[in-house]
């Protein structure tokens, strides 16, 4: 198993930008408001991990292809990344996921967690970036970068979120982390007449 430190970095970044506007992350900061938020922070990072399992493992599968594919394919899924990021983002607006009720115990509120993150997630924009990276920067290093932006994520929503709120505008990260995956699709474009 070959790390590349680099390849971390680059997944945690584009991921944590990528996730820090998602509907999860105020899911997160709308469960953790009701629940406790350790037990919050289990349920939605256990659905973070089985997403990115599931993400690079596909991204091993578009690997075995020939690598001016690969580089094709990486190309267009960071251009629809960029295009989804700064176009705004759509109606992520803080909807509560999690229903009206208040949830307490550790199971049910892991479960109430798990399930808002894992059905939310699927075909989600960091679930495409995830596969893609781990079709070109390796399967452990991408996995290890991503779980620990999701993660980190939906920490800071538990820990920080209305701060983040009031400080940072929302709409600013989504076009930091646009602008960086569309450099990234020119460069993946790039490689393919270069390399």
């Amino acid at each position: 198993m070959h790390l590349d430190p680099l390849a971390i970095l680059t997944a945690f970044g584009l991921i944590f930008l990528a996730e820090l506007p998602d509907k999860t992350m105020f899911a997160s900061l709308a469960m953790g408001t009701r629940m406790r938020p350790l037990y919050v922070w289990f349920g939605t990072s256990t659905a973070f991990i089985v997403h990115v399992a599931l993400a690079v493992g596909a991204g091993s599968l578009i690997g075995l292809l020939p690598d001016w594919i690969v580089k094709l394919i990486s190309a267009l899924l960071f251009g629809f990344g960029a295009f989804m990021l700064l176009r705004g983002g759509g109606d992520d607006d803080g909807e509560d996921e999690a229903g009206g009720k208040t949830v307490t115990g550790f199971w049910p509120v892991w479960s109430t967690a798990f399930m808002a993150v894992f059905i939310s997630e699927w075909g989600d924009l960091t679930q495409i970036t995830t596969a893609n990276l781990a079709a070109t920067n390796g399967t452990w290093s991408t996995a290890i970068g991503s779980a620990a932006a999701l993660m980190s994520v939906s920490a800071l929503a538990l820990i920080a979120g209305r701060f983040i709120a009031k400080r940072v505008p929302l709409k600013t990260v989504q076009r930091v982390g646009g602008l960086c995956m569309a450099g990234l699709a020119i460069w993946s474009l790039t490689e393919i007449f270069v390399g």
